[in-house]
């Protein structure tokens, strides 16, 4: 795949042509011809999402997952509602103009109160209020909108529907799908994603995910290498690759330009040195600081060894790639 190639219509970066960008020896023209759409059509400013993960707690079972309900040695907890928003209104004050509610798929902490976080946060501070709870019955997701929730993160984890079912006991991609349908449906904007080498995973799957990424019309796609947890079924295999992990990011990118695409955790996990830098000029423009609290951080291990990505480490990364924070256009530090 040639450098003219890799900066045509995205509409023709095909399965074939993304085959070719995870498989050329030589990934730099795909990093520079990422890197020149996201400063086109992105700007030159990275953006900040301020993550508080509010509940350990998750009734599903997906192999991979430290938060995986089997797991019955995991430390389980769950942030007050005005904990919660105490937190999302000191990130705004912060200059940060997004702040992410997370939690595992905790289907006992009631919608109720996830919808008067929403409303409070709002109330009390400028700011987009994105929720990444999982899978929930379309009326939450509408009570939710209604309370002003901005935007929903739910990646669809892979594109294959076996292997979708094999990692996820007892569902299906179909139901994942439709739920981010349904979610876009109701005036959200939606983020989506996947996890780089997981066991089963091949290059023409993860062609599928970009392309699958493009056709639901996401505003943003996650992507980061898969790292094992040790009370997991997952745990002996060998984690994912950052190379392969970049690589993809460049491929969103050009497939979908108007993304936008987090410099992951997962990729700074596995290269403390230089992997958010790495994404961002690859064609990434987000990093999402974690603003948990630091007793409940520790507890929230979808993951081994997850590194500390806070609002110093952002900044860190974004400086190393030439890049500057901004929020609503305006340059922003801290």
């Amino acid at each position: 795949m040639g450098p003219a190639c890799l900066l045509e219509s995205p509409a023709v970066l095909n399965r074939a042509r993304i085959l070719d960008g995870l498989l050329a020896p030589d990934p730099g023209p795909l990093f520079s011809a990422a890197d020149a759409v996201r400063l086109r059509v992105k700007g030159s400013g990275v953006f900040l999402r301020g993550i508080i993960e509010f509940s350990s707690h998750c009734v599903r079972n997906c192999l991979y997952c430290g938060l995986r309900r089997a797991n019955t040695r995991a430390a389980r907890y769950r942030l007050d509602p005005d904990t919660v928003v105490r937190l999302a209104v000191g990130i705004a004050a912060r200059g940060i103009g997004t702040v992410v509610l997370q939690s595992g798929d905790d289907l006992d902490y009631p919608a109720a109160e996830i919808a008067r976080m929403v409303r409070e946060i709002k109330r009390r501070a400028d700011m987009a209020v994105v929720l990444s709870v999982g899978e929930r019955e379309p009326r939450e997701y509408a009570l939710w909108r209604e309370a002003g929730a901005d935007r929903y993160l739910m990646k669809h984890e892979t594109s294959n529907p076996g292997l979708y079912a094999l990692l996820h006991p007892g569902r299906t991609l179909a139901q994942r799908l439709s739920a981010l349908r349904t979610l876009k449906s109701l005036g959200y904007e939606i983020g989506t994603g996947f996890i780089i080498g997981l066991p089963g995973q091949t290059p023409e799957i993860l062609a599928e995910d970009v392309l699958l990424a493009r056709e639901l019309g996401a505003d943003m796609c996650g992507v980061g290498p898969f790292v094992p947890q040790s009370r997991t079924p997952l745990a002996a295999e060998p984690p994912g690759s950052p190379e392969r992990t970049l690589r993809v990011v460049a491929l969103l990118r050009l497939a979908s330009p108007g993304l936008n695409l987090p410099a992951t955790t997962a990729l700074a996990t596995l290269d403390p040195a230089a992997g958010q830098t790495r994404a961002l000029r690859a064609g990434a423009n987000v990093i999402m600081p974690s603003f948990t609290p630091t007793e409940a951080r520790a507890k929230y291990r979808i993951y081994d060894n997850k590194a500390e990505v806070d609002l110093a480490a952002a900044l860190d990364a974004a400086t190393a790639a030439g890049r500057c924070v901004v929020r609503d256009g305006k340059v922003r530090i801290g």
